[in-house]
């Protein structure tokens, strides 16, 4: 098994990076808050975890052994393969889902591309035993009507998920609750 590497950033693909290690270019999926950070001709470094089907050998990569820790809980879950892991990795960081698993919040997990209400559910009760307590964690904000609108329009406009959950934290607490107007300030974190 594959637990670690370490090479030169060729490039960026779609939701991977290839990374050159000793003259072979190796691609690795990776969160999309980790690709974005990095440039080509960097030096990278990555714990990684390995998926060997029938037809193919698929390595995916985090930054930190948290976060390779959180995608093989997230692959215990039933119904939830490599690629939905990653999405959730991609959408929210180990904090967030260990918030939302001690305040009983499944509705963060719906934040996830393709993880519905039932799958959140899921999630919900299969990382509840396994995740380790940490002290002075807040409850992950639950989106408001208008927030999941201007999130939806966001991601209407081409943006990730990840960039639009960034733009809609960056709107200030005191902004009025119109769709129009969030989506306007929301929009300003792009610019």
């Amino acid at each position: 098994m594959i637990a670690s590497l370490r090479g030169t950033l060729l490039h960026k693909e779609n939701n991977s990076l290839v990374i050159e290690i000793g003259g072979v270019g190796v691609e690795v999926f990776v969160p999309a808050p980790l690709r974005d950070r990095f440039t080509p001709g960097e030096l990278v470094s990555l714990h990684t975890y390995l998926v060997v089907r029938e037809d193919s050998l698929t390595l995916y990569g985090f930054e930190t052994l948290e976060e390779k820790e959180f995608f093989t809980l997230l692959l215990g879950v039933s119904g939830i393969g490599p690629r939905l892991a990653l999405a959730g990795l991609s959408t929210l960081n180990p904090d967030s889902i260990r918030r939302a698993v001690f305040h009983e919040q499944p509705e963060v997990f719906s934040r996830i591309p393709g993880v519905g209400k039932k799958t959140a559910q899921k999630i919900l009760l299969h990382l509840q035993d396994r995740i380790r307590a940490v002290d002075d964690l807040a409850p992950v904000a639950a989106l408001t009507d208008v927030d999941t609108e201007v999130l939806e329009a966001l991601i209407a406009l081409g943006y990730s998920v990840v960039e639009a959950q960034a733009a809609l934290q960056s709107i200030p607490r005191d902004a009025p609750q119109d769709v129009e107007t969030r989506l306007r300030l929301a929009l300003q974190y792009f610019s």
